[in-house]
């Protein structure tokens, strides 16, 4: 977390907000027999908006000159928290493609992570390995995951990262990350609004352009979103 924080204070961000209607969509989860995550909802909805809008997919780079940097590809990373040698630790995983997904398929990737021994999951191994390498070296490795090269900053860190602590009952109102745009949500009201926010990185995006991408989400919630979940109830 230490050397996620060293980067991420780094990046100027901006967080914006934008209250959902989504009283549809939360029906359509409940009448579902086996519900799925809020969190899977919002990885696959973004995840849609991202591949559709390649100015969401840009990255800025300092090394070797200041640039910006587009991916061809959509990665999302999450956190879990999961208890290691009797404390609670936080762990990050990425999923590719998640627009290609079924909304079940990420679901049921993100309840592996939450739920499946730590050393059977590639990524929770990789951390541990790196966390217990020398400061230097540690600190060099993050260096190279987020400012060498854009392929390895999105297989190693993602596009894109979605919060989920909303489930425990709160919402960060400024996510701190390395990435280009956050997303994390609040709690639903009980008229179905949902108060999004999305964190992101100023050199890269204007505040218009990541609000019509708030819109983008919404319109993706409520269309093929809620199709989606309809069909699966």
């Amino acid at each position: 977390m230490r050397d996620l924080l060293h980067h991420s204070r780094k990046v100027p961000s901006v967080p914006m907000q934008r209250r959902m209607r989504l009283g549809d969509v939360v029906a359509a989860r409940t009448a579902m027999p086996d519900r799925v995550s809020w969190c899977a909802i919002f990885v696959k909805a973004y995840a849609l908006v991202s591949s559709r809008h390649p100015e969401l997919r840009r990255a800025y780079f300092s090394f070797p000159w200041p640039h910006l940097y587009e991916h061809q590809e959509t990665a999302a990373s999450f956190s879990v928290e999961r208890t290691y040698h009797g404390e609670d630790a936080v762990f990050f995983s990425r999923i590719v493609h998640p627009e290609a997904l079924s909304v079940r398929q990420v679901d049921a990737i993100i309840r592996r992570h939450k739920t499946a021994p730590l050393g059977t999951l590639r990524s929770f191994r990789r951390i541990l390995g790196l966390s217990g390498l020398p400061f230097p070296v540690r600190r060099l490795v993050w260096w190279l995951a987020v400012q060498a090269r854009g392929p390895w900053r999105a297989r190693f860190l993602g596009t894109f990262a979605a919060s989920i602590t909303a489930s425990e009952g709160g919402a960060s109102l400024h996510q701190l990350s390395p990435l280009t745009t956050t997303l994390n949500y609040g709690q639903l009201e009980p008229d179905g609004t949902l108060d999004v926010r999305l964190t992101y990185d100023h050199r890269v995006l204007d505040g218009s352009t990541v609000a019509r991408a708030l819109v983008a989400l919404e319109d993706v919630l409520r269309g093929e979103i809620l199709a989606e979940l309809a069909s699966d109830s």
